[in-house]
């Protein structure tokens, strides 16, 4: 913009709404896509917490400090052999529907008492989950971010493949948002000790996986077969339309002569 110098990736030109004639008004109410500059998301830049190397001393005494700031019982415990356990909070925040195991159970033929041979009839269904929705994990200091996203499914019985997911390390600085996409082997509770307590300097985030690429493999069959008819029709469409502008070319240039 040139009023106000405000940048952002050419992909999400489409998701700003900027004002630059002055300030958000206090009124106005977040839907849900942040309002300020993805710096990175490349998991092939760690963050500044990732980068830090502790030893079993300074564990112990970080361990401590953040014991000390926070206002609940969630506490980090160190164990014997020099791992440490504790809770890291993860927002879901996915614009996608997920998809959840059904049972549609057949109803007996006497109504009020259950017939002893009910079947329960396995199928899939798909929803949303509520914006804003937060989840607390209790991990160990060598769990996985990709561990984490498997908690995560199971906790709300989600069967779509993990691999369609990632977590995003997400901080406040300067008033604009930061947002990184955690590599598989990253540890999310190390990253909790050492950015503290604080939820702006650093939260855990589950968004869908964008890497810029479609992971086809991470699609079931019948995914795949639904695709490949969209495919085909959208191509139709393309090659109608194509044909009916050449043709009232042709035709206009039949006028013509």
């Amino acid at each position: 913009s040139p009023d106000c110098s405000f940048t952002c990736h050419y992909r999400c030109r489409a998701l700003v709404r900027l004002d630059c004639s002055g300030p958000l008004g206090a009124g106005d109410e977040d839907d849900g896509t942040e309002q300020a500059l993805e710096k990175d998301t490349n998991v092939d830049e760690p963050s500044e917490w990732e980068k830090a190397e502790l030893d079993q001393a300074q564990v112990e005494q970080r361990i401590k400090e953040y014991n000390s700031q926070i206002n609940s019982n969630l506490f980090m415990s160190l164990n014997k052999d020099g791992s440490y356990t504790g809770f890291i909070k993860v927002q879901l925040k996915l614009v996608r529907p997920v998809s959840v195991p059904a049972t549609k159970r057949v109803p007996s033929l006497q109504a009020g008492r259950p017939g002893p041979r009910t079947q329960g009839v396995k199928r899939r269904t798909s929803f949303y989950l509520p914006k804003g929705t937060v989840k607390h994990l209790h991990i160990l200091s060598h769990t996985r971010a990709s561990e984490v996203i498997d908690a995560l499914l199971r906790k709300f019985t989600v069967v779509d493949n993990p691999r369609k997911f990632a977590l995003f390390e997400r901080s406040e600085k300067d008033e604009q948002v930061y947002l990184r996409k955690l590599a598989d082997e990253e540890r999310p509770l190390r990253l909790r000790l050492l950015a503290g307590p604080s939820e702006k300097v650093l939260s855990f985030v589950l968004k869908e996986n964008e890497t810029g690429e479609v992971n086809w493999d991470a699609f079931t069959l019948p995914e795949l077969h639904n695709f490949l008819r969209i495919l085909q029709r959208e191509e139709e469409e393309h090659v109608r339309q194509l044909r009916h502008r050449y043709a009232r070319c042709r035709q206009k240039m039949q006028e013509a002569l």
